[in-house]
Order: structure tokens, then sequence, then C-alpha cells
């Protein structure tokens, strides 16, 4: 088992050098568990690094709450990105509003009009951006780096809690008593859109219950995917 408070004292260390060497940063949060932590951490040391969120127009109503218990208890207003209601339009009156169903590609074109476009807004006049990225979450996660180089987005990358487990976040969660989105005490592990997540079975891997259809290799929305390959051309050494 790791040492909580060696990581939590790593994890703020990183945050406040993304904070103190690569102003203006911004934290991409999905609400759950593992930000909950990132955005527990970053408020409580009042860092000057920006929260926000991808308001897909799908996601449950439990995660939506999560805005809402954020500023009821740190006070903090979080970002909401949302997608163009153009193309949301276009892509339900042509393939339908569940066509994501369909094949990888149509999932994958809907992500990259609720997820990935708003994201490249978000991020846009950052230095860096942070997420709750955990090695121990999925295969495609296996490699992943406390920093990255994100050629795609032009800055650098931080996933300050590759190292953590499961465990090590719901024992910070419990420890601090950090709200969290209820969806995680009825099998939702891992959350993204409503429909294109399910609760898992005891012994299936945490993020089995997204995008369930699909090969376990290809389970990835795009935030972190450029031209069907992952965003993690270049790890950075860190001291």
């Amino acid at each position: 088992m790791s040492d909580l408070n060696t990581l939590v004292d790593n994890t703020t260390a990183t945050l406040q050098r993304i904070a103190d060497e690569f102003s203006p940063a911004v934290f991409a949060s999905s609400l759950a568990a593992e930000d909950m932590v990132l955005t527990d951490l970053i408020l409580k040391a009042k860092l000057p690094i920006g929260i926000f969120t991808l308001e897909t127009g799908r996601l449950h109503k439990e995660t939506l709450a999560m805005v809402d218990r954020i500023r009821e208890t740190y006070g903090y207003e979080v970002a909401l990105y949302k997608p163009e209601t153009v193309a949301i339009d276009a892509y339900v009156a042509q393939n339908g509003l569940n066509a994501f169903y369909d094949s990888v590609d149509m999932r994958k074109e809907c992500c990259r009009i609720r997820k990935v476009e708003p994201l490249n807004r978000a991020l846009a006049g950052n230095k860096a951006w942070v997420t709750g990225q955990r090695r121990a979450q999925s295969t495609t996660r296996a490699e992943l780096a406390v920093q990255e180089d994100d050629v795609a987005h032009g800055m650098t990358k931080f996933n300050p809690l590759a190292d953590w487990s499961e465990e090590d976040v719901w024992n910070y969660i419990r420890s601090n008593n950090v709200p969290y989105n209820p969806l995680h005490d009825k099998g939702y592990p891992s959350i993204g859109c409503e429909p294109c997540t399910r609760a898992i079975q005891p012994g299936e891997d945490v993020r089995a219950g997204r995008w369930w259809w699909e090969n376990p290799d290809s389970k990835e929305c795009g935030l972190h995917v450029v031209d069907g390959k992952l965003i993690r051309i270049k790890a950075v050494a860190t001291s």
C-alpha cells in the first residue's frame, strides 16, 4: 500500500510547481473522485490553477450537481465549457441522437463535438493543463507520466495522480471529507456521459463501464488522443 502522506506531499509539490512555472494553467475536471482530490488540493492551497469541466449535454444529473457541491464547499465556481449547438444539431439530424452506439467512428465523432472541441477552447491561451488520470485506470493509461509534452496542444500536460491507486484516492477523500459524486457508491468508479457509462461488476476494470460495448484498447474519448494515438509522445523527466 502506498504511503498516502508521501503521495499527497509529492502531488502538492507538483501542483505548486505548475502554479509557479507554468502559469497560466488549468485543470480539466470530470468531477469524478480523482478530480475531486485534485480540486481539494488546489483550492485548499489557493493555487492559481483554474478549474473547468466539459458540460457535454449528456452528463448524469449527479455529475452536474457536483458543480454546486464545489461552490457550496469551497466557494469556487467551476467554469463550464459546452459544445457548439450547431454541431450537435447537425450530428443528431444526420445520424440520430444515440448514433454513438452504431460504430466506434460515430462514438468518436460525438466525443469530438461534445468534448474535444470544447476542450480546445478551454485550453487556449494556457501554458499547461492538469488531468486526474491514473495509470491503474485502464490499459490505455498504463504508461502515463506525471509530466508530458503535449505536442498536439502546444503545451505541457500534467497527471499529478498518475501513481495513485484507487485505494489512495478513496483514503484521501474519506480522510479529508471531500465531496464526491454519489454515483461512485452505486458501482460507477469511472463516470462519463450518461448513455455511455454503466455500473461495473465486481472484479471488472475500473473503466469497464465506459463505452462498455467497445474493445478496451480503444476506450478513450479523444481528449488524450490525436490521429488515433494517445497523446503520450514524450514524457518529461522531473527532478
